[in-house]
């Protein structure tokens, strides 16, 4: 039986060829697009929580329930601050090639009494960096309790509103809403009454999830 591909010109047989090789080149880029990255602190580490009981884990189980083949990929450190992510992000986004990458980053900062200019520019070039490699960024916000005085407080919780609106990022304003800010605040936390517990845990998926469903 002669073979069909001898009926085709010269030129068609090019052209499926190159539409081929155009294919495998990009299955890989497509199979790793929707890739999620967290680049976090000791919030997204599960730091003092049983393995796989942390948000990030249970945002991977949701996923999965949901039949959405969307790699999560967990880049977060215990005491990481905005200054470790920047130096971190760019191997991150060269490794991944993420689609979407949330940054939950800031707290340590404040709790070092680091200053919130150098906060707000990180997080700026964090943003700025992964959105010039095609990714979607989902800026997770905190707030500081009010032994840090009201001004410092309202300061620090608008910087990521300032760096949402100037680098169109979306944002989560209080990644801790509805555990740090409760009746009893200190039920949803780990006895060092700074980590939230494996309880809290859903909670803080639900506060993340609106937001990044809308990316995905």
């Amino acid at each position: 039986m002669m073979s069909i591909s001898c009926h085709f010109p010269t030129w068609a047989r090019h052209l499926l060829g190159a539409l081929v090789l155009l294919c495998a080149a990009w299955a890989p880029a497509q199979a790793g697009e929707r890739t999620v990255l967290v680049l976090g602190d000791s919030l997204s580490a599960e730091y003092g929580l049983p393995r796989g009981s942390g948000w990030v884990s249970l945002l991977e189980q949701r996923l999965a329930r949901e039949q959405k083949a969307v790699p999560v990929v967990n880049a977060s450190i215990s005491g990481e601050t905005t200054y470790g992510g920047r130096s971190r992000l760019q191997a991150l986004l060269a490794q991944h090639k993420p689609a979407v990458v949330v940054i939950e980053l800031g707290g340590n900062d404040a709790l070092r009494g680091l200053a919130l200019d150098a906060t707000r520019a990180n997080l700026a070039w964090m943003t700025q960096q992964a959105r010039k490699a095609g990714a979607r960024v989902l800026l997770l916000g905190m707030q500081m309790p009010p032994n840090y005085g009201a001004d410092y407080a309202r300061r620090f919780a608008e910087l990521y509103r300032q760096v949402a609106r100037s680098e169109k990022a979306a944002l989560v304003p209080f990644f801790l809403k509805g555990v740090a800010d409760g009746a009893d605040p200190t039920r949803l936390f780990q006895s060092d009454r700074i980590h939230p517990n494996a309880d809290a845990q859903p909670l803080m998926l639900d506060n993340v999830w609106p937001e990044l469903k809308k990316l995905l």
